[in-house]
């Protein structure tokens, strides 16, 4: 068998150069008929076997696989022919050849006999379609790698995409996104693809019908639009969104940016999502914020209150004034202690609620045994027991990182009070943290002990003086009333009121 370029000589030195066949077979050392072809055609002829190759261990049971290979297109999906399989059925009739010359031919003849998957075009309308879907991505985060949680709808009509990155795929999380979602659209698609996602659906039956979660359900109740799942293992039913988390993960997060929180990556995404709507996608005629200020009419109205994206679980307060969740403990301010709460956790914080009031906030901790504790909790515990003050685990931690000048108070209190009214004093202090800003309250610390007057009275006098300082009063202007130009001036001489003083003396 000739190269290309030895098919390209001969022909030349045929037609261009006037060489006869003898002449450039001695030259080139091929034989007349590979001359022959070379000169009828360019591009030659695939090779093909003249007659089969001989199989003389698998040859007579071909027939039987072939057999078999047609039958297990009737049966069940789930139950068809394994390879192990037919081998063991073709040397029961007597096959003595290997295992793997078989295999080689079972998955050569599955190959000839299988249709490949072809899908139908589709095209939307605006405002009636929308897919979800969850992907993975790398980021790094407070100086570590760390994998994060994808969740991305997109519009069918105007392919306009929202992501959003969470710690996990967890209910809430699910739900927060679609919250997140609408807002960002300014409206709602009539109808949303998924797959058979668990946080949706509670058993797949048949056909296309699903028994759904009873809150997933709620959620489609509250925002007016119906659900489709896909059929088992078909992800090409909803192929946009699919292809649009791959593309979130390589247009957006690549290289992993490096980001201080999910705020911050969730932001970076925002933005990122609005720059893509001037995109002009392939095959459009406009952009895709052309496409989606035409489908935005079409989508549903959003309704007054969002959904509540989370979850909800009665807690027990334990000794220390702490709720556990999730194997963590979060703690609960001691004046408003209750042996009976609620805990909500959404995606990003924690909420301790008692009879619908909230009493406590934390930020979710996706850690295990984690005690996520606010110092400001159990200040009035301490001012109660002063002795506790040097070990109390939540004064400890935020001790740690607040300003050198709360040391200098300490101090200074303890020098003029003495222990236990000084650390009574300083928690005291402390505890305006409740009402105010940490910035000011620093400020005025500061201040009290330029001024002498480290105590709580001196600091909050200085905190006030901060926030609300005495007002500036300009001067009265008299020109337009001259009448008033002479008030607070004297017009009496001070002898008039001396000789007055006399004359009543006498």
């Amino acid at each position: 068998m000739i190269t290309v370029q030895d098919r390209a000589k001969i022909r030349r030195a045929y037609h261009v150069e006037g060489k006869s066949m003898r002449q450039i077979a001695r030259e080139y050392r091929h034989s007349y008929w590979t001359i022959r072809k070379a000169l009828d055609s360019a591009e030659g002829r695939p090779y093909t076997l003249s007659k089969p190759k001989p199989a003389p261990k698998l040859g007579p049971y071909k027939e039987t696989v072939e057999r078999l290979l047609v039958e297990e297109a009737e049966l069940p999906r789930k139950q068809r022919y394994t390879t192990r399989k037919i081998y063991e059925i073709v040397a029961e009739e007597g096959y003595k050849g290997s295992e793997s010359n078989l295999r080689r031919h079972v998955g050569r003849r599955r190959r000839e006999m299988s249709r490949p998957k072809v899908y139908v075009p589709l095209a939307f309308d605006p405002g009636q379609d929308a897919q979800v879907d969850w992907g993975e991505a790398q980021v790094v985060m407070a100086g570590g790698r760390e994998t994060v949680q994808l969740f991305v709808m997109r519009l069918c009509y105007s392919r306009r995409t929202f992501a959003m990155a969470f710690p996990t795929q967890r209910q809430e999380a699910f739900f927060s996104g679609h919250v997140e979602a609408f807002h960002f659209f300014g409206g709602v698609a009539h109808t949303i693809t998924y797959d058979n996602l668990k946080t949706a659906v509670r058993r797949i039956m048949k056909g296309r019908n699903r028994k759904e979660q009873e809150r997933f359900t709620q959620l489609r109740s509250h925002y007016l639009f119906d659900s489709r799942f896909c059929s088992p293992g078909a992800g090409n039913e909803k192929g946009g969104v699919e292809h649009g988390v791959k593309y979130v993960r390589q247009n957006a997060l690549s290289p992993p940016p490096v980001i201080g929180s999910f705020a911050e990556l969730n932001e970076l995404l925002r933005h990122w999502c609005l720059a893509e709507d001037g995109r002009q996608v392939a095959r459009q005629t406009e952009t895709i914020g052309e496409m989606f200020a035409t489908e935005q009419a079409h989508l549903r109205p959003l309704p007054a209150n969002d959904y509540g994206c989370y979850v909800s679980r009665e807690v027990v307060l334990n000794p220390y004034c702490q709720v556990v969740f999730e194997t963590n403990r979060y703690s609960v301010p001691v004046e408003k202690a209750r042996k009976q709460l609620t805990l909500r956790a959404y995606p990003f914080r924690v909420e301790i609620l008692h009879q619908s009031q909230l009493i406590a906030a934390h930020q979710r901790s996706y850690r295990r045994q984690q005690d996520i504790l606010n110092p400001l909790h159990y200040l009035s515990l301490v001012a109660e027991r002063p002795g506790a003050f040097e070990h109390a685990a939540p004064l400890r931690q935020w001790r740690s990182e607040w300003p050198p000048v709360y040391e200098q108070l300490l101090q200074r209190l303890r020098q003029e009070l003495g222990h236990p009214y000084a650390v009574r004093e300083f928690v005291q202090i402390l505890q305006l943290h409740q009402d105010f800003a940490a910035e000011p309250i620093v400020a005025a610390i500061e201040q009290a002990l330029q001024d002498n007057l480290a105590h709580l009275a001196g600091v909050t006098f200085c905190l006030h003086r901060l926030l609300d300082p005495a007002p500036q009063l300009a001067p009265l202007n008299t020109l337009p009333q001259p009448q008033l130009a002479n008030i607070g001036s004297p017009t009496v001489p001070a002898t008039q009121y001396d000789q007055l003083l006399r004359e009543v003396a006498t």
